[in-house]
C-alpha cells in the first residue's frame, strides 16, 4: 500500500468517526436525561462546547500526529544524507508541531466563549 492511499484511509476513517459523534450529539436532546420537572436544561450548549473543544483538539493532534511522522521520516533521510540540512529539518518539524498547538487554542477559544 502506498504512502498516500494509507493516508487517504485513515483521513477517511477520521471524518467518518469524527462525522458519527458530530451527529450522535446534535441529534441527542440533552433535557431529557435524568432531569428533573423544574431544572434548567442543559440546552446552554455547554455539553457542545465540551464535544467541539475535544474535536477541535483531537483532530488536530491527530493530523499532526501524522504529520510529524511523514516529516520525521523523511529528515532522518535527509539528515543522513546530508548533515547540514538539520536546522532546516528542525523548522519543518516545528511547523507540523505548531498545527497541535492552534488546536490547543482553538480549544481554549471554544471554552471561553
Amino acid at each position: 500500500m502506498s504512502c498516500h492511499a494509507y493516508v487517504r484511509k485513515w483521513a477517511l476513517v477520521v471524518l467518518t468517526l469524527s462525522a458519527i459523534v458530530l451527529v450522535g450529539s446534535l441529534a441527542t436532546n440533552f433535557e431529557a436525561y435524568a432531569q428533573e420537572s423544574g431544572a434548567k436544561a442543559a440546552s446552554d450548549g455547554s455539553s457542545s462546547k465540551l464535544i467541539g473543544a475535544g474535536m477541535a483538539f483531537g483532530l488536530a493532534a491527530a493530523g499532526s500526529g501524522i504529520g510529524l511522522g511523514f516529516v520525521g521520516a523523511a529528515g532522518l533521510a535527509a539528515i543522513s544524507d546530508n548533515p547540514k540540512m538539520q536546522s532546516r529539518v528542525f523548522i519543518f518539524v516545528g511547523m507540523v508541531e505548531s498545527i497541535a498547538i492552534y488546536g490547543i487554542v482553538m480549544m481554549f477559544i471554544i471554552l471561553g466563549q
